[in-house]
């Protein structure tokens, strides 16, 4: 069986406010996300949190459009890099992926 597909979209996106709004939309995520770095983390790291369907297959999150993030804001998207890599590293069934390359309207 194969993973439940997620693409975080962050084309635009140079903020932690715009990387959790669209976590927040891309996993629909509960109202409650605390839209902060330790909400992020726990979940990404909760099937029970996940889409629905994703909690027996597993969850694979591919990051596009992350590059401007990365140049505008460094640190922070250190912060998030390292968020995305805990999670993977609590959870068995979930994994994110950065897109590389394909740039938008090309």
């Amino acid at each position: 069986m194969t993973q439940h597909v997620v693409t975080l979209d962050l084309d635009g996106v140079t903020d932690k406010a715009g990387l959790m709004d669209r976590a927040a939309r891309a996993l629909n995520l509960p109202e409650w996300f605390g839209r902060n770095w330790d909400a992020l983390a726990d979940s990404l790291a909760d099937p029970g949190v996940w889409p629905a369907g994703c909690a027996d297959r597993g969850l694979l999150v591919v990051v596009r459009g992350w590059r401007p993030y990365a140049r505008e804001n460094a640190r922070e998207w250190a912060v998030a890099e390292e968020v995305f890599a805990q999670a993977v590293d609590r959870t068995p069934r979930l994994s994110v992926a950065l897109a590389l390359g394909g740039v938008p309207g090309a």
